[in-house]
């Protein structure tokens, strides 16, 4: 299983920091637009629809996003988007989460489809956006995922159980304490003070989504780092609530050792547009 996650993690990064730091936005569009296709045919699959539906679901996505990129989308200022996604992950994330994982099936299959497809294309629009604000701007909301992650595991292992006395969630996900979540704010808070300091030490062109929030306010970038950091985990529980409902470990086998595409991104699925929203402010 190792030595799958390591292969698997080699060929995932020699595929996208070529694209990510090439000169142009275009490669890295490509390539996250055949991820959130994946992501499209796993989320159909999640949700009981056959080959054909499935296939078809990912078809669509793809179409949805290469005419948004071919009508501009892509570049075009689109904070009512922002602010409409960010919300819709606020307000029905923290209803589903509160609903648990018996209610989900419970849903018109045509919704959950459809609301899933939204999201991908959303965050798919997000991720294009802030790669083409700069390479730096884009790493920046990418490494505030993966340090909540990083940093929550770690706590969780360490502290998990010692001062809350409740789980996080323990019917969606029973090994995710509040100790971890703590942890991972903290990770994120430490991460964006540091980024902010190296922005103003190297003199970067492109500033980070951290010196962004830190020239609003000096209270604005722990809010907003907190805020992002908790929606990170939003994502991650959601996209476990689903596997739940569907009685699945993975959302698919595509990426061997790593699960699928939706395992590896679902954090990111709030994250990004509201990301967006906060910096478009």
């Amino acid at each position: 299983m190792l030595k799958q996650r390591v292969i698997t993690a080699i060929v995932l990064l020699a595929i996208l920091l070529p694209a990510l730091f090439h000169h142009r936005p275009e490669p890295f569009a490509l390539v996250t637009l055949a991820l959130v296709t994946a992501g499209a045919w796993e989320w159909a699959r999640l949700n009981g629809l056959r080959a054909a539906g499935s296939v078809a679901s990912g078809v669509l996505c793809l179409v949805i996003c290469s005419l948004s990129w071919w009508a501009g989308w892509t570049t075009k200022s689109l904070g009512p988007l922002w602010l409409v996604a960010g919300g819709a992950w606020v307000l029905l994330g923290g209803g589903l989460l509160a609903r648990g994982v018996t209610a989900w099936p419970a849903h018109p299959l045509a919704l959950r489809w459809l609301g899933g497809l939204l999201a991908l294309w959303v965050t798919w629009l997000a991720v294009v956006q802030a790669r083409g604000m700069g390479i730096n701007f884009l790493l920046s909301i990418l490494c505030l995922v993966w340090m909540a992650d990083i940093a929550a595991y770690f706590a969780g292992r360490a502290f998990g159980g010692r001062i809350a006395k409740v789980k996080l969630a323990p019917s969606i996900s029973p090994g995710k304490s509040w100790e971890g979540v703590w942890g991972g704010m903290a990770g994120v808070l430490i991460l964006g003070m540091a980024w902010v300091w190296l922005d103003q030490r190297l003199g970067l062109e492109v500033p980070s989504l951290y010196s962004r929030l830190w020239a609003m306010s000096a209270l604005v970038l722990p809010l907003g780092a907190i805020f992002l950091a908790a929606m990170s985990v939003v994502g991650d529980l959601v996209e476990s609530l689903i596997k739940r409902a569907a009685g699945v470990k993975d959302s698919s086998g595509l990426l061997p050792g790593h699960g699928g595409v939706l395992d590896r991104v679902d954090a990111l699925l709030p994250t990004l547009p509201l990301a967006m929203m906060l910096s478009a402010w």
